[in-house]
């Protein structure tokens, strides 16, 4: 079970029971690069990104919690200040409606251990309980079975297919209402 913590430092958003999600910071960059680098960690993204795009990443999340109040948080173990990962909050615009997205990317070393389910299932409830979401989706490419996974483990249904960049994606959605009830 997630809880939204009351952190020491404005960094920490929130704790799992295995997980500590916190802001990015600009020394991020190596960690997240390890993940949206790699081939196969993105394989259902349009492109592997590079270096560059990967301070990108970083800047945009920060210009994202001062804009919005939330973004993408890195994902790190308990009791460790490694980066394993990103999971988080972001605006998207579908078919010209805003609808806030839980998404998540994990290093490939720590797949298989639940810790994207964990991750994204406290982040959708971060969405309901703290920023007021009706509605939380996750748009995912439909051979991406792993992802898909993550979001029907946390109770999401596919909503719709739809074209996003060009590609065609499954909203999974979860509205408020059925958050508890996952």
């Amino acid at each position: 079970m997630a809880t939204v913590t009351q952190p020491a430092t404005d960094d920490l958003v929130l704790e799992t029971t295995r997980l500590a999600l916190r802001r990015f910071r600009p020394d991020d960059v190596d960690a997240i690069f390890a993940i949206i680098g790699d081939d196969i960690a993105m394989q259902y993204y349009p492109k592997t990104f590079n270096r560059s795009d990967a301070v990108q990443w970083v800047e945009r999340n920060l210009r994202r919690y001062r804009e919005h109040g939330h973004g993408f948080y890195a994902v790190t173990l308990k009791g460790s200040s490694e980066v394993i990962g990103d999971c988080g909050i972001i605006r998207q615009d579908i078919d010209g409606e805003p609808q806030l997205e839980v998404g998540y990317h994990l290093r490939r070393d720590h797949w298989g251990h639940g810790y994207a389910t964990e991750a994204a299932r406290a982040c959708m409830g971060l969405a309901f309980r703290t920023f007021g979401a009706k509605k939380v989706i996750s748009l995912i490419r439909p051979e991406n079975i792993p992802s898909r996974r993550v979001a029907e483990r946390n109770g999401m249904k596919v909503e719709r297919q739809v074209m996003h960049y060009g590609l065609p994606h499954l909203v999974y959605a979860m509205r408020r209402e059925d958050y508890g009830q996952a």
